[in-house]
């Protein structure tokens, strides 16, 4: 009984998303979505600098926390132990253009996300995991000019 409630709960409101309406309405495309800030590219002689994301008996961090590098080198995260991401948060680095979306939750160790370090004129940029930045699992990228 149960089942075909249910049943009928779900196909009453997709038959009714089916049925057909009046075809004289002319239909208005929806608006198109504002077009992002492209994500700086690699520098074929840039570095790859290697960030661990680690869950332990001492918390959550990454490790190491704070790194020197330019503009165009890789930061490559990895997962050690944890369910964790990586997010350079737009309030926390005012004004600099490029910087990628919240990473997806890493789960299996061994997991990377690779940030491509962005043209910019903050000295420092700043980053964190998203369910652990109250508790402390932040880190910070200083930029090395010229």
């Amino acid at each position: 009984m149960r089942v075909s409630i249910l049943v009928a709960l779900v196909t009453i409101p997709v038959i009714a998303a089916c049925s057909g309406g009046d075809d004289t309405q002319q239909q208005t495309p929806p608006a198109a979505a504002p077009a992002a800030s492209p994500l700086p590219a690699a520098d074929p002689n840039g570095k790859t600098h290697t960030i661990e994301m680690i869950t332990d008996g001492e918390g959550n961090f990454f490790r190491p926390a704070e790194i020197e590098a330019r503009p165009g080198d890789v930061l490559r995260f990895v997962l050690t132990v944890g369910v964790h991401n990586v997010h350079f948060v737009a309030d926390s680095n005012p004004g600099v253009t490029g910087l990628p979306p919240a990473s997806a939750l890493l789960q299996l160790p061994g997991q990377t996300v690779d940030v491509v370090v962005p043209q910019t004129t903050r000295k420092y940029l700043y980053f964190h995991c998203d369910p652990h930045a109250l508790i402390g699992m932040v880190g910070k990228v200083e930029i090395e000019g010229d």
